[in-house]
């Protein structure tokens, strides 16, 4: 499938989707619309919103602060998640002195998190930078682990029987094998860095997307809120295409999959 024939199915979903949307919110089927308008809005009044946001240049600063603190969450979590899922991969006794540690962090819910992180770091964007972090982190480390303990013995073998050290092991056997579970993960934690800075600011700030979703929410301004929300989206979006330029342009050496005919 080319690649202009897959954005044309992926823009009609949402185009399918939208019109859905304004014809259950919009026309009455046996007296009465199956979505209230007052809960759920109307594709016009949303585009209307988001139109009206980026006219006034309200959005940009919220926009912004949003960023850095997903940028700072994505950053921090996923270069500690490398690091010390390489380390783990290599240190097996490290590893296993540690697993039902790693275990039980990992399974704290990070809404419980949040306002702790408020009171240690107050309402600043180090306290939703932090959520976002133990977000990015687990998903990396994870990932990044299980794809050094995937490396094939067979490699591993052939290669210090040609006589690499550590080091040339770690740059042509074992980084090669993590980079593909690495980036799988970043698709992943671009998102949740997102949600740990927005569910911060919507738990307590001044600014952000996450902000304006909540004041919009105080006063019932469903179209507000679904504003918000497209722009969240669309704005994960970004930053996800980038993600994928940097990947492809480290993983450059693998081959392409195959395509299979049905």
């Amino acid at each position: 499938m080319s690649r202009l024939t897959l954005l044309a199915l992926q823009v009609l979903v949402a185009v399918v989707a939208i019109a859905l949307w304004h014809v259950l919110t919009t026309v009455e089927i046996g007296g009465r619309m199956l979505l209230p308008p007052f809960f759920f809005s109307n594709p016009f009044d949303v585009a209307a919103r988001i139109y009206k946001m980026f006219a006034t240049g309200l959005v940009w600063r919220h926009l912004w602060v949003t960023l850095v603190e997903s940028a700072l969450a994505f950053v921090i979590g996923s270069v500690g998640g490398i690091v010390v899922g390489f380390w783990f991969a290599r240190k097996p006794l490290v590893a296993a002195v540690f697993d039902p540690y790693v275990k039980m962090a990992n399974a704290l819910p990070r809404v419980v998190l949040a306002p702790i992180f408020t009171l240690w770091l107050g309402l600043g964007i180090w306290s939703k930078v932090a959520l976002g972090v133990t977000l990015v982190f687990f998903i990396v480390f994870f990932n990044v682990y299980q794809g050094i303990k995937e490396v094939s013995p067979t490699v591993l073998a052939n290669a210090r029987m040609l006589g690499m050290n550590e080091r040339q092991l770690m740059r042509h056997v074992y980084w090669p094998s993590a980079l593909s579970w690495m980036f799988s993960s970043l698709h992943t934690s671009v998102g949740f860095a997102v949600v740990g800075a927005v569910v911060g600011e919507y738990l307590g700030s001044a600014a952000g997307l996450g902000y304006m979703i909540q004041q919009a929410e105080g006063v019932f301004d469903v179209a507000g809120v679904f504003a918000g929300m497209f722009v969240l989206a669309a704005f994960v979006i970004v930053i996800d295409a980038v993600v994928t330029l940097v990947e492809n342009r480290l993983l450059v050496w693998r081959p392409a999959a195959a395509e299979t005919r049905g």
